[in-house]
């Protein structure tokens, strides 16, 4: 019987685990082009998956109906994002009873990045400031729903200092987190010193390293405008090329060496950014890497 908590699966787990993030379509037609990219990605078999989450109106609408088409199309467990953007505490608890009602048992619990044009997260009113204090809210009302949260392996943003963010990390695992999925990272020396330092601080939840794939020079940039993460100068002059494929092909084999070294070195699995493309998962590539590692393990 397949876990239905992402703790259960990382509990039992022989081999280390490979999971997905989509995120909803913008838009009703949007829904056929996700489940087309699915279907083609069937052969892949996550172990999971994770979907981002839309705070407001229609776009929070379209988060539960992608929720509801990933599992429909046997990708599961699935793993709604959940945030504290624009949210009193009791509108947060509706929707965390909405869905436990659906069947999920797994949220990821983010504060959420201020919206745009701010630079500063500001609480609704009566809402929560800080994951922890949404972690602690899920854990409330549905104690049986697994929880993950956030990690930085260069950093908060907003975050003081590394100590300052871990002491932040380590609040979220003690409201009740489960597991954690870090930001990107394009240096694998990040992931294992922030593995290290976690570990030193007391956080014992396990911790998946999340890498996105990046086909060009600008995808580089635009990946890492909002975050403190930062990128190898072999990665930036390997994606200046005129060639679109040629980056594209260099992105990959960059991927695939960061997936090989943080297998070897005992990553419990991998979180993949794939910004709802099938081509990215589906490369030869990364197909052959993915199939050598789980077959190596299995």
């Amino acid at each position: 019987m397949t876990p239905s908590t992402i703790r259960e699966l990382l509990a039992a787990r022989r081999q280390p685990t490979l999971s997905l993030e989509f995120y909803p379509p913008k838009d009703p037609l949007g829904f056929g082009i996700l489940g087309g990219s699915i279907e083609r990605m069937r052969p892949v078999h996550p172990d999971f998956v994770t979907c981002t989450y839309g705070a407001g109106g229609s776009s929070r609408e379209f988060s539960f109906a992608a929720w509801d088409l990933l599992g429909r199309m046997g990708f599961t467990p699935v793993v709604a994002h959940l945030t504290c953007v624009g949210a009193s505490r009791a509108d947060l608890a509706a929707q965390i009873d909405r869905i436990h009602a659906s069947g999920i048992r797994n949220i990821m619990a983010l504060r959420g990045d201020p919206p745009r044009g701010e630079t500063t997260f500001k609480p609704a009113p009566d809402g929560l400031a800080h994951a922890s204090d949404l972690v602690a809210l899920i854990k409330s009302r549905h104690p049986d729903i697994c929880c993950g949260v956030a990690g930085y392996p260069e950093t908060h943003p907003e975050a003081p200092s590394p100590a300052d963010d871990l002491r932040h990390l380590r609040e979220k695992v003690d409201a009740g987190a489960d597991f954690i999925n870090t930001q990107l990272f394009f240096d694998n020396a990040a992931y294992f010193r922030f593995l290290d330092a976690a570990r030193a601080a007391g956080i014992r939840a396990p911790i998946l390293p999340g890498l996105m794939p990046v086909a060009s020079a600008a995808q580089l940039d635009r990946s890492l405008a909002f975050s403190r993460a930062t990128a190898p100068q072999k990665l930036r002059e390997a994606l200046q090329t005129p060639d679109p494929e040629a980056a594209r092909a260099a992105g990959i084999e960059w991927l695939v060496a960061q997936i090989d070294g943080l297998i070897a070195h005992g990553a419990p699995g991998i979180h993949l950014y794939i910004l709802n493309q099938a081509r990215t998962i589906l490369d030869p590539r990364l197909a052959e890497c993915l199939a050598r590692w789980r077959k190596a393990s299995s």
